[in-house]
């Protein structure tokens, strides 16, 4: 499991979220082998002056909340491919593109009415 939140400024980001988040996808589908159709994504998008940082306009901030379990290789190989694939995809520096990777275990999910840790996935989470 990975939710997708991304933050940016409206003025700059707002008619290109499925451009982002398709990039964004491609790279976890690459890197974590999540499945095609396991996209979580949600835009938090913000009036100019809302994001307050010391870089451009264009500064998008990527935070992916995940199950833990994952092993530092594959965190790696996800902040590597943002970097090397979806930054220049989306016209950004390295220094515009902010990435956090937050876990918890599976126990502290709820989904399809149960417990995460209870969940039978399609997929591997340890990779």
């Amino acid at each position: 499991m990975a939710q997708v939140k991304v933050y940016g400024n409206r003025s700059v980001w707002g008619e290109q979220r499925a451009e982002i988040s398709d990039a964004l996808h491609e790279a976890l589908v690459c890197t974590w082998q999540l499945p095609v159709d396991k996209r979580f994504h949600r835009f938090l998008l913000l009036d100019d002056g809302d994001l307050v940082a010391p870089r451009s306009d264009a500064y998008l901030v990527v935070e992916i909340v995940c199950f833990t379990g994952r092993s530092r290789e594959a965190k790696r190989a996800l902040i590597a491919a943002l970097y090397d694939d979806v930054a220049p995809r989306l016209g950004l520096g390295v220094d515009d593109l902010e990435i956090v990777i937050l876990e918890s275990p599976k126990e502290y999910w709820g989904i399809r009415g149960m417990s995460g840790d209870e969940l039978t996935l399609s997929y591997r989470v340890d990779v």
